[in-house]
C-alpha cells in the first residue's frame, strides 16, 4: 500500500506540475512570470494575453486535476496492487501541489484554484458544483476573482460534509479542509490587498493576482 501511495503522489504531482500558463505564454513570446501579477495561472493569462490563451490555460489546468484523480490511482494500483480508497484524494493533493510548486519553475507556480476544481469535479462532483456556484455568486457581486476563489475554497469542506456519506465522509472533509487552507494561504497577498482596499476588481485597467 505504501508503494501505491507514493506512486500515486508522484504521478499526480508531475501531472499537476505542467506549467500550462508559462508554456502558453512562452509560445506567444511572453514570459508570464514577468508581466501582470507574475502568476502562471489562468487569471493572469486572461488579463495579459486575452480570452483565447486564458481559456486554454484554464481548461488544461482543470484537466490536470481531473486526470490525476482518475488515472494516477489506476496506474499506481497496476504497479502495486491495493484497494485503498484514499488514492484518488491523494492524487488530487499531489496534482495541486504540483501546480502550486512546480519543479519546472524552481518550485514556484500558480495558486491551484483551477487544478483543485478539476480534481474536485472528478472526486466529489456535487461538492464541486456548490463551489462553482459560490465562486460565480461572489465574483458577480464583488468583481474580485481572488475573493471568489477564497470563498469557494472555504465552502468546499462544508459542501463535502453535506454531500458525502459513509466511511469516507470525514477523511474527505479533512482532505478538502487541507486543500481549502492551501488555497487561502496561496491568496494571502490578495487578502492583504483586500483589507487595504487596494485589490483591483476584474475589468479594471490594473488587475492583481487571483
Amino acid at each position: 500500500m505504501v508503494a501505491a501511495i507514493l506512486i500515486t503522489l508522484v504521478l499526480a504531482y508531475f501531472a499537476g506540475s505542467l506549467p500550462t500558463g508559462y508554456l502558453v505564454a512562452r509560445a506567444m513570446r511572453v514570459d508570464i512570470t514577468r508581466v501582470g501579477s507574475g502568476n502562471i495561472g489562468a487569471t493572469n493569462v486572461f488579463r495579459v494575453l486575452g480570452k483565447g490563451p486564458g481559456a486554454l490555460v484554464l481548461t488544461v489546468d482543470l484537466l490536470k486535476g481531473a486526470m490525476a484523480v482518475h488515472f494516477a490511482p489506476i496506474l499506481a494500483s497496476h504497479w502495486s496492487p491495493t484497494d485503498t480508497a484514499a488514492l484518488p484524494a491523494l492524487a488530487a493533493l499531489g496534482a495541486v501541489l504540483g501546480h502550486n510548486y512546480t519543479c519546472w519553475l524552481g518550485f514556484k507556480g500558480g495558486k491551484g484554484v483551477a487544478t483543485s476544481a478539476g480534481a474536485m469535479a472528478a472526486l466529489i462532483p456535487s461538492a464541486f458544483g456548490v463551489t462553482v456556484v459560490t465562486w460565480l455568486v461572489v465574483f458577480f457581486l464583488s468583481r474580485y476573482v481572488s475573493l471568489a476563489s477564497i470563498g469557494s475554497a472555504i465552502i468546499l469542506p462544508f459542501a463535502t460534509a453535506f454531500f458525502v456519506s459513509g466511511p469516507t465522509r470525514w477523511p474527505l472533509v479533512g482532505f478538502t479542509s487541507v486543500l481549502a487552507a492551501l488555497a487561502v494561504w496561496r491568496h494571502r497577498a490578495n487578502i492583504e490587498r483586500l483589507k487595504a482596499g487596494t485589490e483591483h476588481r476584474f475589468g479594471k485597467s490594473k488587475l492583481s493576482a487571483s
